[in-house]
């Protein structure tokens, strides 16, 4: 039931029990994560500060990574804007870290409290024209938060992928559909979407991430091609629906958190495969750009390359 708490349950839908020693560690994580959620933000936010410049100096890869993505997509930028946008990335991802309990915990007064929203009548114009939406959210690092506060106002719904933890699965998934928001399973039949976008619901899609070569096409990102799923131009036509940007901006100093909209995509979809997942890309692209430090720089976007192709990382 949603109103349960996951932290008092032993036993999942699918009959896993939590008390044996292999899930001892994920207990111990989430009772941290749950005593973080009672800290007020503003005070996380300054212990990120600490901990995101540990985790910039000692998880090494993770920095290479985010130091060569941002080097490919700001080719202009110097050396040192790198490193700086760097270590503030690694001070917000600390952030969203120790927050994660709040985004599993909060009350929805204590989300409405601090969440606000920019150039929403993008939004509100397409839900009082009753038109199927599409949220295009690409991975911001509060890109939980946003859903959270959308799914506050009217039911959404968003794609899943259970974790093998059944414990931090039962937990997460708890956390992300207790205000009503729907968890479609990224395996699940497609006609389960598109029904639930032709009966009027948002879907909250999260598509800006290295697809592989049997998932993915070759898409410019930055300048650069990177396997993208080609995906959002088919959810819009099947489910004749408008796609509508949004990001998720952290606000500096635990002042809350703000959903940002960007205007509809007009013309859109085109029914050229190619050319719609580059329109997306684009579009990801300004956001980012607007944002550079909260974009999710951490993952090798990169990975997959045209067969040929050197490694891109290290």
């Amino acid at each position: 039931m949603a109103g349960d708490n996951p932290l008092q349950q032993t036993i999942n839908s699918r009959g896993h029990i939590f008390w044996v020693p292999r899930y001892w560690p994920t207990w111990l994580g989430l009772a941290c994560l749950r005593l973080l959620s009672l800290l007020p933000l503003p005070l996380l936010w300054w212990l990120a500060s600490g901990l995101g410049r540990v985790l910039y100096w000692l998880i090494v890869p993770r920095r290479r990574v985010v130091l060569r993505n941002l080097a490919t997509c700001f080719p202009s930028w110097s050396q040192n804007r790198h490193q700086q946008i760097a270590k503030q990335h690694f001070h917000y991802a600390a952030y969203m870290l120790l927050i994660e309990g709040y985004v599993w915990w909060a009350k929805p007064q204590q989300l409405q409290k601090i969440g606000q929203f920019r150039n929403r009548q993008y939004y509100d114009q397409a839900l009082d024209e009753g038109l199927n939406i599409i949220l295009l959210a690409p991975h911001f690092l509060g890109l939980e938060i946003g859903g959270l506060l959308l799914v506050l106002e009217r039911p959404i719904s968003t794609m899943y992928q259970y974790s093998k933890n059944h414990l931090l699965d039962t937990v997460v998934r708890h956390g992300r559909s207790r205000f009503g928001g729907q968890l479609i399973e990224r395996k699940a039949p497609l006609n389960i979407l598109i029904r639930s976008l032709r009966s009027g619901k948002p879907f909250y899609y999260l598509p800006d991430q290295d697809a592989g070569h049997r998932k993915g096409v070759f898409a410019p990102f930055f300048g650069t091609t990177a396997a993208t799923y080609p995906l959002l131009g088919k959810f819009a036509r099947l489910g004749k629906a408008t796609v509508i940007p949004c990001y998720t901006r952290l606000l500096a100093k635990g002042k809350g958190f703000e959903v940002v909209f960007l205007p509809p995509l007009q013309d859109y979809p085109s029914g050229d495969e190619l050319a719609d997942t580059t329109t997306m890309n684009k579009v990801i692209e300004e956001m980012a750009e607007e944002e550079p430090e909260q974009y999710f720089w951490l993952h090798k976007r990169f990975k997959t390359r045209p067969r040929g192709e050197p490694k891109f990382y290290d």
